[in-house]
């Protein structure tokens, strides 16, 4: 055998091998060719369903929950921001000049009426009442003389041994003696007083504020304006509470009023609520106590007042606060939550659902807050099943699956 059958006789084999490794793949890509068809043909298949096939059910109707409107008998009310004032504030001033030698009293301390305050250097007071009793007795003296004097007169005049001008004289003298025991008498009373002046006491109770002046200090007094501030004394208990309301507000009291619906503002009955900034609810009643003549044609607000129990002295002059009045007189009202009103333009609606399932909108009148909760002056009636949760799956006319829900009423943490 030649060297080139040798060769060719040696490279059969690896001619054999390759062929057939070429198989293998060729099978192989087939294989996947195949499953991947098989796939396609599949997922259209089932995208696109044959003719005659049953259509699938539509969604159900989305779930809401509804609630009839709560009726419950409530007080509308009304609020306002005013501010605490004393029924008394009392401006201490000298009514007689002097050295201050006394302060009684601690300043910011709470006293009562008729404490003694300060004290006056009471000496040339005391001797001016010393002067003055020493003219009365003067006179007094005068007029016991000119009264005896007029009795001889008299007896001699009887007889005609005493001359009329005589007699007449007599009777003036002691109607000028009489007249200038009057005039000591009063001086008296002037100098006492003087010196009672001197000892200065509180006029009414309350916190008095701190001393103006200090011992060693001359005091100018008298009654005009000139005299010295030494201190203040506002009242605790009870205490003013002044607010504004405004002219569209009192107008509505007044017609409210009128068509006897409810009682006048400016009767000292009607019970009110106030708190402070910190505190929760409306802790403190009172009473309406004055409502001013006139409204205030610059604010367009008119004045009014309550009046507030003050025990624990907490409340002071000067405090803001905030105060509720009625609005009305108690009546049945249709309560529901704000977050079931929906507004459409310039109409407030309420979506109801009927028996069948279906929603039905209805135009709602709302009235104020009460509590966590808004009145509805018209438009819904207490049998009425309103939306109250799942208003974005509800739509006009469309259907639902109520559930059924609760409006509760809670009291408004302020």
């Amino acid at each position: 055998m030649s060297d080139i059958d040798n060769a060719a006789a040696a490279s059969a084999p690896a001619e054999a091998v390759k062929h057939r490794s070429w198989g293998r793949r060729l099978a192989a890509i087939t294989t996947i060719l195949l499953a991947a068809g098989s796939a396609v043909a599949l997922y259209f298949n089932i995208g696109q369903p044959s003719k005659g096939s049953v259509t699938t059910a539509p969604p159900p109707a989305p779930a809401v929950t509804v609630s009839a409107p709560l009726q419950k008998e409530i007080t509308e009310w009304d609020e306002f921001t005013g501010q605490f004032a004393a029924v008394d504030y009392v401006e201490i001033r000298a009514r007689v000049s002097g050295y201050l030698t006394e302060i009684d009293f601690q300043d910011g301390q709470v006293v009562k009426k008729g404490d003694l305050l300060f004290v006056i250097d009471p000496r040339p007071y005391e001797a001016t009442l010393a002067a003055a009793r020493a003219q009365l007795a003067h006179a007094t003296a005068q007029a016991e003389l000119a009264s005896r004097q007029l009795e001889r007169s008299s007896e001699l005049r009887k007889r005609d041994f005493e001359a009329v001008s005589n007699y007449d004289q007599r009777v003036s003298e002691l109607r000028v003696a009489t007249a200038t025991v009057e005039g000591a008498k009063a001086a008296i009373r002037g100098s006492e007083l003087n010196v009672e002046f001197t000892r200065i006491k509180a006029p009414a109770s309350g916190r008095i504020s701190s001393h103006q002046v200090s011992v060693g200090n001359l005091v100018s007094g008298g009654e005009g304006g000139s005299s010295t501030l030494l201190t203040t004394i506002v009242s605790l208990s009870p205490i003013y509470f002044n607010f504004d309301m405004s002219e569209s507000d009192y107008l509505a009291y007044q017609r409210a009023t009128a068509q006897g619906k409810m009682r006048s503002t400016r009767d000292n009955s009607v019970p009110v609520f106030a708190h402070l900034t910190d505190e929760a609810g409306w802790p403190r009643e009172g009473r309406m106590d004055f409502v001013d003549n006139r409204v205030d044609r610059n604010s367009g607000t008119i004045r009014a007042r309550a009046v507030f129990q003050n025990p624990d002295l907490l409340l002071t002059p000067g405090q803001f606060g905030r105060i509720r009045i009625p609005g009305s007189e108690p009546y049945q009202a249709i309560l529901i939550p704000d977050a079931a009103l929906v507004t459409d333009q310039s109409r407030k609606l309420v979506m109801t659902v009927t028996d069948d399932g279906t929603v039905a909108p209805k135009i709602v009148r709302p009235g104020p807050s009460y509590e966590n909760l808004r009145i509805i002056r018209a438009g819904l009636d207490p049998s009425d099943r309103i939306i109250v949760n799942g208003l974005m799956r509800a739509r006009p006319g469309a259907k639902v699956t109520p559930q059924p829900g609760t409006i509760e009423l809670t009291a408004r943490a302020n």
